[in-house]
């Protein structure tokens, strides 16, 4: 038996790559995000899923409800396991505010050890995805199950499959709006594709 994971990186919200939205609220999907959103939904209108789960932040619920609407499955679940990489008070500010602090170079430069300032670490983050993938996986053999996440968590899921070091993150990109594709059995698990476009 396997279950096919379908990994979506949020749609893009206004301002992503100017700062680190991290878990702060209210950062929602502007009108080019929603646009984007409905692409990913049609897009996964060829695929075969019977659940979708979520990260609690605004932006991935938007993303997720609109796939919900275009392929008919739902309700949305909420997962605390997708949700971000816990930033802490680097959460909001700037990549330029960010690049002058002697913390933020050294998580960036050692990601496979060291934690952010609310005390999470890779590893932690990709114990929990992977936990929930385990979690769901037994709940739903021999289906499909949507994941939408965020970019550091997804490359968590990816590494643990390839068997690559958390800071191996750094080696590829995992786009707004993407499709990575995990399937998992009793045998293992495999990638089948990294951050497919959704049009």
């Amino acid at each position: 038996m396997t279950t096919t994971f379908f990994f979506l990186r949020h749609a893009a919200h206004d301002n992503v790559g100017q700062y680190l939205a991290g878990r702060s609220p209210g950062v929602r999907l502007g009108p080019a995000g929603r646009a984007q959103a409905f692409r990913v939904g049609e897009r996964m209108q060829r695929e075969r899923f019977d659940v979708i789960a979520a990260s609690p932040r605004e932006r991935t619920q938007e993303t997720a409800q609109a796939v919900s609407v275009a392929c008919g499955v739902g309700p949305v679940v909420t997962r605390d396991e997708l949700d971000e990489i816990d930033f802490g008070c680097w959460s909001g500010k700037t990549f330029a505010e960010l690049n002058e602090d002697d913390d933020w170079r050294i998580w960036n430069q050692e990601r496979g050890t060291a934690r952010t300032p609310a005390g999470e670490c890779v590893e932690q983050v990709r114990e929990r995805v992977c936990a929930c993938m385990g979690d769901l996986a037994q709940k739903h053999p021999d289906a499909g199950v949507v994941m939408v996440s965020h970019a550091d968590v997804i490359k968590a899921a990816v590494c643990h499959v390839l068997g690559l070091p958390g800071e191996a993150g750094f080696r590829f990109d995992i786009e707004p709006g993407s499709i990575t594709v995990i399937v998992m059995g009793g045998w293992g698990s495999k990638l089948l594709r990294l951050n497919e476009g959704a049009s």
